[in-house]
């Protein structure tokens, strides 16, 4: 069944990237594995699953030490206390949501001990939701200037997560918004920044019209979770 859901949901992607008058391999999934358990997980690897979203890192780290055998990239995607940043280090392949220079600073002292690097990608608010984490579009730019410096942190692009809508305007005006601001932070920095990560299993259509590269799909893929 999940490698059905999951081939589904690339047929949609693909549809969407030619909807969009885009290569349909320009737009990757990020299986968003939060919340199931070890068997759903072993179903998503025998389906050749092998990069993963997290939200909590107690979780990824739990998964990382079951699946210790495989070859998985752990995405962490939900918000990040400081406090964890030394199992991320050890665990994550990337963040997806690094938001605030503290975290930064914390993510990059825990690596020199690593001696491991990461790709991260900065979320932004483009919601008016006080329910959404981010940060301010205004200070995206001296945010990533920071970032560049520090030779553990590779900045990639940024990510955001939509307004909570039924409206096809509401929504995609998030992703284009998303989308302005990555062309004027790779103006003002040099950095490519090459992913934008906007886009779940209820909007992803939407965000590849506004040039989404990477869409985090949980419950097309997995199924309904019992919880968040």
């Amino acid at each position: 069944m999940l490698a059905q859901r999951y081939k589904e949901v690339k047929n949609r992607v693909e549809k969407a990237c030619i909807k969009a008058k885009r290569a349909p391999d320009s737009v990757r999934i990020l299986p968003v594995s939060k919340t199931f358990g070890p068997d759903v997980l072993q179903e998503a690897l025998d389906a050749g699953l092998r990069r993963f979203g997290e939200n909590k890192v107690q979780e990824m780290k739990q998964k990382a030490e079951v699946f210790a055998e495989y070859p998985i990239d752990w995405v962490i995607i939900g918000y990040l206390q400081t406090n964890k940043a030394k199992e991320v280090a050890r665990y994550a392949s990337e963040v997806q949501s690094m938001d605030r220079l503290d975290l930064a600073l914390a993510l990059d002292k825990r690596l020199q001990l690593e001696n491991r690097t990461l790709d991260v990608l900065v979320q932004v608010k483009t919601s008016p939701e006080q329910t959404k984490t981010g940060m301010s579009a205004e200070a995206v730019p001296a945010f990533l200037q920071e970032l560049k410096a520090m030779q553990t942190l590779r900045p990639m692009g940024l990510m955001t997560v939509a307004e909570n809508s039924d409206s096809e305007a509401t929504v995609r005006a998030c992703f284009a918004a998303l989308r302005h601001l990555r062309q004027q932070c790779q103006d003002q920095t040099g950095l490519a920044l090459p992913t934008l990560s906007m886009g779940m299993s209820g909007d992803f259509e939407w965000a590849i019209q506004e040039g989404s590269t990477e869409v985090r799909i949980g419950s097309a893929i997995f199924g309904q979770r019992d919880y968040a």
